[in-house]
């Protein structure tokens, strides 16, 4: 950010007309400065370059050089936070620009939408990412325990993931390294932006060889099985199924980690896994604590290979963590626990 503290941002995208929308909504707040736009990948590289943004927002679908090796360019050269904008929040391939090295996505404001509401929406969006220190994580670090942890015990017979921003990408690189056969059911909550949910199931199920599904309500637990949390309904798991609630936000969000991790602890107990992954925030530390307390196995992605470390670290505070993992390893640190 600039001395001032107001937020750099570039936009790319192919039409004239949205990248002057965008610009309108973005110069609406004085703390924000557009130092540039890019009307394809390769334009969007070159400016960040030369501009240095605090945050980008990406199109995908340009001509020329489309957003996703515009999105390899960034993060190869000049790593910066980028916001993928996408017309379509029901396509995967939003997802495969997050695995590229985007951290977050939004949808295109609608036809009928307001326009001042999104407005404060996307600022919202990319002040938090602005705030991201975006890095090129290290191969080959070794699993580290915490001071004190516990060994795992029997097998457990059931996965628990919670994951915010930067998780779709740890998501997926996870998933790819698990076997069809994984002998347990798998229940995720992670944070997305409205309407998204079915597009992450969707890629990540193309992604890995595991099954992977949006969750509806009393959907079974299958071995091999992943369920990914819907959109504005908390997932809780119960012997043999999953269950969605209603009821307010949990530390902001719907679904949270929290009520699901709280739920494995009821149901499951020491027969549960639970793994916290990137993100923001502290969502996920209570629950992990009573997955945990109820002698559940609990392990926390590592701060190195973490997009943003904050809600593993509070976890790790709260002494809910058993383990602490980077992402490389965590396939095989979960496989030592179901096998």
């Amino acid at each position: 950010m600039t001395a001032q503290g107001r937020v750099r941002v570039l936009v790319a995208d192919d039409s004239p007309l949205f990248r002057e929308a965008l610009r309108q909504l973005v110069e609406a707040d004085p703390d924000f400065e557009l130092v540039g736009v890019a009307a394809n990948g390769e334009e969007a590289a070159a400016v960040a370059r030369t501009r240095r943004p605090d945050v980008i927002t990406m199109d995908l679908h340009m001509p020329d050089a489309d957003g996703f090796s515009g999105i390899a360019r960034i993060m190869a050269e000049t790593p910066t936070p980028i916001l993928v904008l996408a017309a379509d929040p029901s396509e995967s391939s939003g997802f495969q620009a997050l695995s590229l090295g985007a951290l977050d996505i939004l949808a295109k404001p609608s036809p009928d939408q307001d326009l001042g509401t999104y407005g404060s929406l996307l600022r919202m969006r990319l002040r938090l990412l602005a705030g991201v220190k975006v890095i090129r994580h290290p191969r080959g670090l070794r699993s580290r325990g915490q001071a004190g942890a516990r060994p795992p015990a029997a097998r457990r017979s059931l996965l628990v993931v919670g994951a915010s921003l930067g998780g779709p990408r740890a998501l997926a690189q996870i998933f790819r390294a698990l076997p069809a056969d994984l002998p347990v059911p798998v229940a995720v909550v992670q944070h997305i932006a409205d309407g998204f949910a079915d597009g992450l199931a969707t890629w990540l199920d193309l992604e890995s060889p595991l099954e992977v599904r949006t969750a509806a309500d009393r959907d079974a637990l299958v071995p091999g099985r992943v369920l990914i949390a819907p959109g504005g309904r908390h997932l809780e798991v119960e012997e043999g199924r999953v269950r969605l609630r209603d009821g307010p936000p949990i530390e902001t969000f719907r679904p949270s980690v929290n009520p699901l991790f709280a739920s494995a602890a009821r149901s499951y107990g020491p027969r549960a896994c639970g793994l916290l992954l990137t993100g923001m925030g502290r969502d996920g530390a209570d629950g992990l604590k009573a997955l945990r307390d109820a002698g559940g196995y609990t392990m926390a992605q590592d701060e190195a290979t973490c997009a943003v470390f904050g809600m593993p670290r509070a976890a790790i505070e709260a002494g809910a963590v058993d383990r602490v993992v980077p992402l490389d390893d965590i396939p095989r640190a979960l496989l030592e626990l179901v096998r």
